[in-house]
C-alpha cells in the first residue's frame, strides 16, 4: 500500500477556495527549507491559488485575467502541461491566437498526447493565419488517426478533432457570416472541484489497487481542476516510478517541492527515488531536509532512514 501520510484526503476540501489552497500548501510546505534549500528559491507565486482564480475567470468570460492568472501558473510551475493548456486557452478567449499557439506548443513539448490540445494548437494556428504549421500539426492528428484504424478508443476522439481541425482552416467565405475566433475547449467541459475531488480519490484507490496506468488518468483529471497541487504531482512522480520511468518521477518530485519546499513526501518520495538509483548522498541530503522539519521525529523521517540503510526498500 502506498504511503499516504503526507497527501491526505483532508486537503481536497481546501483546494478551490484561494485562501484555502494557501493554508493547504503551507501545511504540505513552504517557508524556508534551511540549509541548501533557502527560502529564497520559494515561488513568488502560489500556483494552486492562482490556478483556481484563472479557472474562476476563464467560466466567467473574464479572459484577460485568466491569462494573468494562467501566466503566473506557468512561471511557477513550467514543467506542467495543463497550465501551459489552460493560458492558450484562455489566450483563444482574449482573441490571441498566436499567443496561444506559443502556449498549446509549450504545453505539446512536455505533453504531446493529449488530442484536445494538438486540435487547439491546430485551431489557434489557422487563426493566425499560420497555415503551414497548421497544415503540419494536422498532419500529425491525421498520422495518428490512421495509425489507429477506427479500432482504438480514441477513434471518435480524433475524427471528431480533425474534423474540428479542418473547419478552422477552411478559406474564409466572404458571404458567410465570420467565424468566432474563440470557438474551441467549451467551458461545460472543465472539471469541476468535486469531480477533481473525486478524480483524486479514484486515483489514490487505484494506486492502491496497483492500476498505474488508470491512476495517471485519473492525476490527469484532478490536475486539470486543481492545477499544480504537490500532493498530486507526488502521487503522480510515485506512478512514474512504478512504471520505471524515474525521470518523469523525478521532473514530479521536483515540482512538487519546488512549490511546497517544506512537503515532507515528497521529499521522501523523492529520497527513495535517490537510493533506487544509488545516489545515497542525494537521498541523505533529502532526509536531512524532513529531519529539519521533525524535531521530535516523524514517520517520513523514519521510512526513509530505513530506505537508506537498506540500500532500497525494506519490504523487499
Amino acid at each position: 500500500m502506498v504511503n499516504h501520510r503526507a497527501m491526505t484526503v483532508a486537503w481536497l476540501g481546501l483546494l478551490i477556495a484561494s485562501a484555502s489552497v494557501g493554508a493547504a500548501l503551507a501545511s504540505g510546505g513552504g517557508g524556508s527549507g534551511g540549509g541548501g534549500f533557502p527560502s529564497a528559491s520559494a515561488p513568488l507565486y502560489d500556483p494552486a491559488r492562482e490556478y483556481s482564480e484563472g479557472m474562476a475567470a476563464y467560466q466567467a468570460g473574464k479572459f484577460k485575467d485568466a491569462v494573468r492568472s494562467f501566466d503566473h501558473v506557468t512561471q511557477v510551475s513550467d514543467g506542467q502541461a495543463t497550465g501551459w493548456k489552460m493560458l492558450g486557452l484562455a489566450k483563444v478567449g482574449a482573441g490571441d491566437p498566436k499567443g496561444a499557439a506559443r502556449a498549446f506548443e509549450r504545453a505539446l513539448k512536455i505533453d504531446p498526447a493529449p488530442i484536445d490540445t494538438r486540435r487547439d494548437y491546430v485551431v489557434a494556428l489557422a487563426n493566425a493565419k499560420m497555415t503551414d504549421k497548421a497544415t503540419t500539426e494536422l498532419g500529425k492528428l491525421k498520422t495518428r488517426a490512421d495509425a489507429c484504424h477506427d479500432t482504438c478508443p480514441e477513434a471518435q476522439m480524433l475524427k471528431t478533432a480533425i474534423g474540428q481541425a479542418e473547419d478552422a482552416m477552411k478559406p474564409a467565405d466572404p458571404a458567410a457570416a465570420p467565424k468566432p475566433s474563440a470557438s474551441i475547449a467549451p467551458t461545460t467541459g472543465l472539471l469541476t472541484a468535486a469531480a477533481g475531488d473525486s478524480a483524486y480519490v479514484e486515483a489514490v484507490s487505484l494506486i492502491n489497487e496497483h492500476r498505474y496506468q488508470d491512476a495517471l488518468a485519473a492525476l490527469d483529471r484532478a490536475e486539470s481542476a486543481f492545477g499544480p497541487h504537490p500532493d498530486v504531482l507526488t502521487y503522480r512522480g510515485y506512478v512514474w516510478r512504478k512504471l520505471g520511468r524515474l525521470d518523469l518521477a523525478e521532473r514530479n518530485y521536483r515540482a512538487a517541492l519546488a512549490i511546497a519546499p517544506n512537503h515532507r513526501g515528497a521529499a521522501e518520495y523523492y529520497g527513495e527515488l535517490k537510493v533506487i538509483e544509488g545516489d545515497l548522498l542525494a537521498a541523505r541530503a533529502l532526509l536531512a531536509r524532513i529531519e529539519r522539519q521533525c524535531a521530535f521525529g516523524c514517520a517520513e523521517e523514519e521510512d526513509l532512514g530505513r530506505w537508506i540503510e537498506h540500500g532500497g526498500d525494506p519490504a523487499s
